[in-house]
């Protein structure tokens, strides 16, 4: 089972956000992570991309 990382991106490397994504809901302008463990984080902020291939989601922080 190949489950993503999420990223936010900005100035320098992408910050690890949350490993073990299973869920990613967005509504309005907030982005929540679920894990597969049930751990639940909430980003204020726009999906950028997502890469299939390596398993990552990478967020742009609202400013």
């Amino acid at each position: 089972m190949c489950l993503a990382k999420a990223y936010a991106e900005g100035k320098g490397e992408p910050e690890l956000l949350a490993e073990d994504v299973a869920l990613m809901e967005i509504e309005g302008g907030q982005v929540r992570l679920s894990t597969l463990f049930g751990e639940t984080k909430e980003i204020e902020g726009v999906l950028k991309r997502i890469d299939f291939e390596g398993s990552a989601i990478y967020l742009e922080r609202a400013d």
